[in-house]
């Protein structure tokens, strides 16, 4: 079993960038996020989903919407996923363990009803929100009409 912490950094300057990681409000994040509002879409973020402890990026609970945006290198793009050279042996378990846990998320929250949509960093934002606007939409249940 490999550790969780994972090997020593190559350098200083590796290990500073990869400690000023950001795991939430990222520049893709935000992208969307601002598009999504821009046409008038509602969401909570970083919202812990129901029966684990994993976290959406944009969650829109009436319509049991879970937005994830995935990084290229973190979640394996087959666009833009690298392999790094160096530990790579570790890279490759670490990574592998990143997409299995995305697709038991996603099976999870399917299971309970939940559409799971899953949007790369490269990304064109304006797309994907359109993406995203359609299938709230389509998911949120009609408001019965209130009677006087």
């Amino acid at each position: 079993m490999t550790s969780r912490t994972g090997p020593e950094p190559i350098s200083e300057a590796v290990r500073l960038r990869f400690r000023r990681q950001r795991t939430r409000d990222t520049a893709p994040e935000m992208a969307l996020r601002r598009e999504l509002h821009r046409r008038g879409l509602r969401y909570r973020v970083d919202f812990v989903l129901p029966g684990q402890r994993r976290r959406a990026d944009v969650v829109f609970t009436r319509a049991k919407v879970a937005v994830f945006v995935d990084g290229c290198f973190w979640h394996r793009c087959p666009t833009h996923g690298i392999a790094p050279k160096h530990n790579g042996q570790w890279w490759q378990e670490k990574l592998d363990r990143n997409v299995a846990r995305d697709r038991e998320v996603d099976a999870l929250l399917e299971r309970q009803g939940w559409l799971v949509m899953r949007v790369w960093e490269h990304e064109q934002m304006q797309a994907a929100a359109e993406r995203i606007g359609r299938a709230v939409s389509g998911r949120r249940q009609p408001t019965a009409p209130s009677s006087l």
